[in-house]
């Protein structure tokens, strides 16, 4: 039942990370997958640190905040790509 939990936070996550980045990300579903990925990134970090949120609303912060990391990484990919095509 955690995990169900954990992927809804980061469905959600991955939508409000789409909104917050500029640009809006990178459409709906792969915002939603990285929003799944970046709330276990954002934990992570936030391990490293030292820092743990609990409840609903820290870990759906801790995921926004991993999402939007993996969002400004992944980005640097796309970006990439799109110039060596052209």
């Amino acid at each position: 039942m955690v995990i169900i939990w954990y992927i809804i936070i980061g469905i959600v996550a991955g939508f409000l990370a789409g909104k917050i980045m500029r640009g809006g990300g990178f459409g709906f579903w792969l915002n939603l997958i990285l929003g799944i990925i970046g709330g276990i990134l954002g934990g992570w970090v936030f391990g490293l640190f030292g820092f743990e949120f609990g409840g609903i609303l820290g870990n759906l912060i801790t995921a926004v905040i991993g999402a939007i990391l993996l969002l400004w990484i992944f980005s640097f990919f796309i970006k990439r790509e799109i110039e060596e095509e052209e």
